[in-house]
């Protein structure tokens, strides 16, 4: 469907990323181009019994449509959550956009899998929801990741950074947008501008690692790490995986990479070995870019990570690093603000994803939307 391209579409968006953190929901205003106003936006953790069935069903090894009710149902509790804090009624709102959570994503396969019940959240909510953002463009031979580039875009049109710029967005895996210098508002509507692919492991295995080694779900404030060194053979062992010779576009699934290099070492040693891999596989997506990144600003978890931050500045040979804030940007709202973003798009039939962002022979819409319910 298309809509009237000066309409301001009142949207919130929905995120639960790999790394099984929680559910991030934010108000966006925008028309799906150029135009945006970010709202509030807020965190809802997951329950750890929650977290623990999520991280079981990766992989598409357990049923999920009992943990696909609790998934969606707390999404459901998330809107109205931002509702309340934003003093709107579902009635002001026109869409949501969910993603939904990731349990599988082999785009060689053709398969991509992300699980929430989209007609029960518009029920619940009263919002009509689009979700199965990623499904078409692996459908028709693209990778389905990354699907945020043409947000960041839009993000770095509005607060008019210099250009080309890097993007890094480390969550559960880590993936980077390229926004060329020729990319000026709206421009590039086929994707020029862009180039956007996955560059290696993000927080998962970091938090896979300390909780099998201490029972917590992640390393707070890169404490492990710090105390740790970085085993040189386990890192080039790590790095010498096949997926870092391949081309863009390309992308991962969560459970992509094999920890065993480092399951000799010492806590600290591994963590701050798997820091350093993070780190090391985003600075190799730099021999793919048309032109050196003038900066990198970065998003998701793992900006929060001091330990990470820093072995990113010592990766990347003095290149800027900043993070989301620097600049203006909420990186914990980021994702949740760019499928808002997205659903308005769809609504809207603009495209999603682009030849340089995920491989897709064309430009290509996707999305499917779920209505209301009629009172």
């Amino acid at each position: 469907m298309s809509g009237d391209s000066t309409r301001l579409w009142r949207a919130i968006g929905m995120m639960s990323g790999t790394s099984l953190d929680g559910v991030d929901a934010a108000l966006v205003e925008t028309d799906g181009e150029g135009r945006m106003r970010a709202g509030p936006a807020l965190t809802i953790p997951y329950e750890k019994s929650l977290r623990e069935r999520l991280r079981r069903a990766l992989g598409g090894r357990h049923p999920v449509k009992a943990i696909e009710r609790s998934l969606t149902l707390a999404h459901a509790e998330a809107v109205a959550a931002l509702l309340k804090q934003s003093g709107c009624a579902a009635a002001d709102i026109d869409l949501i956009g969910f993603h939904g959570q990731t349990i599988v994503h082999r785009p060689e396969d053709r398969v991509t899998w992300q699980i929430g019940d989209a007609a029960l959240l518009a029920a619940r909510t009263r919002i009509g929801v689009v979700a199965d953002f990623r499904s078409a463009d692996v459908a028709a031979g693209g990778q389905g990741a990354p699907f945020v580039p043409v947000f960041h875009r839009a993000l770095a049109s509005a607060t008019e950074l210099e250009r080309p710029l890097a993007v890094l967005n480390i969550g559960g895996v880590a993936n980077v947008t390229w926004i060329g210098p020729s990319g000026i508002g709206t421009s590039g509507s086929n994707g020029e501008d862009l180039l956007a692919f996955d560059t290696g492991p993000g927080n998962a295995l970091i938090d896979d690692w300390m909780l099998a080694r201490t029972g917590q779900p992640r390393d707070e404030d890169g404490a492990c790490a710090a105390r740790g060194r970085v085993d040189r053979a386990a890192l080039d062992r790590l790095l010498g995986h096949e997926y870092f010779a391949r081309r863009p576009p390309k992308s991962l699934d969560r459970n992509a990479f094999d920890p065993a290099p480092v399951e000799k070492l010492s806590t600290e040693n591994g963590a701050a070995t798997l820091v350093r891999f993070t780190a090391e596989a985003a600075a190799l997506a730099r021999r793919h870019f048309p032109q050196a990144a003038r900066q990198w600003i970065v998003t998701g978890g793992g900006r929060r990570n001091p330990s990470l931050m820093a072995a990113l500045r010592e990766a990347m040979d003095g290149a800027p690093i900043r993070a989301a804030e620097e600049v203006g940007w909420d990186g914990d709202a980021l994702e949740a603000q760019a499928f808002a973003y997205l659903a308005v798009r769809s609504r809207r039939g603009l495209p999603l994803s682009f030849p340089t962002t995920t491989g897709v022979r064309a430009p290509m819409q996707g999305g499917r939307f779920f209505a209301k319910p009629v009172a």
